[in-house]
């Protein structure tokens, strides 16, 4: 029922951002790359940069969701965060619908407010990723934008808080 909820929820924010015009649209790896930098230095976080192993793994993935579009994650060795929008979702707007979740993240306690997500918050802020890669796809039959950043090395390792950004 809790991971119903979070789908939802994570659905519900995701539609609300895929309504941007497709003009505004931020795709490119430097742009993905600065999304995230952004925010991990508003908790002082090293930077991220751009790795074409991990972008071609993202890029290979994003193609394997094209004809359908689904939330599912690719199990893959990196740390993931994934978002799905309608008609189209930029890749910024896709990273500020994870960053957003910071309001639900309750450092003193490493975890998330009752009934919210924030792993997605967490994982761009861990600060022993610093590798990432990025793909979007627009899904066939106008299914809306898929998109995936892959990080390594992964982070929101269950039970450790090594690599969250106040160590």
């Amino acid at each position: 029922m809790e991971l119903l909820m979070k789908l939802f929820l994570s659905l519900f924010c995701v539609l609300s951002f895929g309504m941007l015009p497709s003009s505004l649209a931020q795709d490119s790896p430097q742009d993905f790359v600065n999304a995230h930098n952004a925010a991990r230095a508003q908790v002082g976080v090293g930077p991220v940069h751009w790795d074409e192993r991990v972008a071609s793994f993202a890029r290979q993935y994003a193609n394997q969701r094209i004809n359908d579009c689904k939330l599912v994650h690719s199990g893959g060795p990196y740390g993931e965060n994934i978002a799905w929008g309608w008609p189209d979702l930029s890749g910024t707007a896709a990273v500020k619908m994870w960053i957003d979740e910071k309001q639900f993240y309750n450092h003193g306690t490493n975890t998330c407010a009752a009934g919210k997500v924030c792993g997605h918050y967490t994982q761009v802020v861990w600060r022993n990723s610093v590798r990432i890669g990025c793909a979007k796809v627009r899904c066939t039959n106008n299914a809306g934008t898929f998109i995936i950043c892959n990080y390594d090395p992964r982070g929101n390792i269950v039970g450790s808080n090594y690599g969250l950004f106040y160590n």
